[in-house]
């Protein structure tokens, strides 16, 4: 659940930083606010597994946060600001940053994919990276104002709805007894 409670606060900041012009001021709202709602029932799935977890009898867990990950994690950080940098040197608008931003994420995501041996997280990394791609060409255009909302809105309602969903699936099949742990992700048995 640790996991999807940090996709579900990175899609609401992507929701609230880029819902804005050229939406309308209400729809930018209620985008604003449904991203909210939805990261805190994410929190309150967290919260409401961590309490469990705690009184449950304490399993071995793999550790997520391997060498590996780290060299992830650290090739994701020089590719997004060294990413930056270029876009700029470049004279690319600054809409093309949140593209950029997008792309980057989820390709991250797909390379975490089998270092984690989960393939259910290159899902919304293949779908980041479309929409990353879909902004920095949209950023070459007239429609460049549509970026933040292509790249930067959807990017947050795919982290959040995948959260959303998957956090509501380990909630119901730890209910019903249901669940299977891999890692620190509760899985629906097959």
């Amino acid at each position: 659940m640790t996991g999807l409670l940090i996709g579900a606060v990175f899609g609401a900041v992507f929701v609230i930083v880029n819902a804005g012009d050229p939406l309308n001021t209400v729809t930018a709202t209620l985008l604003r606010v449904v991203a909210c709602v939805a990261a805190a029932s994410v929190m309150v799935m967290w919260f409401r597994t961590a309490r469990k977890e705690r009184t449950a009898p304490q399993e071995a867990r793999r550790n997520m946060f391997s060498r590996a990950y780290l060299a992830v994690v650290a090739a994701e950080a020089v590719l997004l600001f060294g990413g930056l940098r270029v876009l700029a040197a470049l004279g690319h608008p600054e809409q093309a940053n949140v593209a950029w931003v997008a792309f980057v994420v989820g390709v991250h995501f797909i390379a975490l994919a089998p270092v984690w041996k989960d393939r259910s997280i290159a899902v919304p990394g293949v779908v980041l990276t479309a929409l990353g791609v879909a902004g920095l060409v949209l950023a070459a255009t007239a429609a460049v104002a549509w970026v933040p909302f292509v790249s930067g809105v959807l990017s947050g309602v795919v982290l959040l709805g995948g959260s959303v969903t998957f956090g509501r699936r380990a909630m119901t099949a730890e209910t019903t007894g249901t669940a299977r742990r891999t890692g620190d992700v509760l899985s629906p048995s097959s």
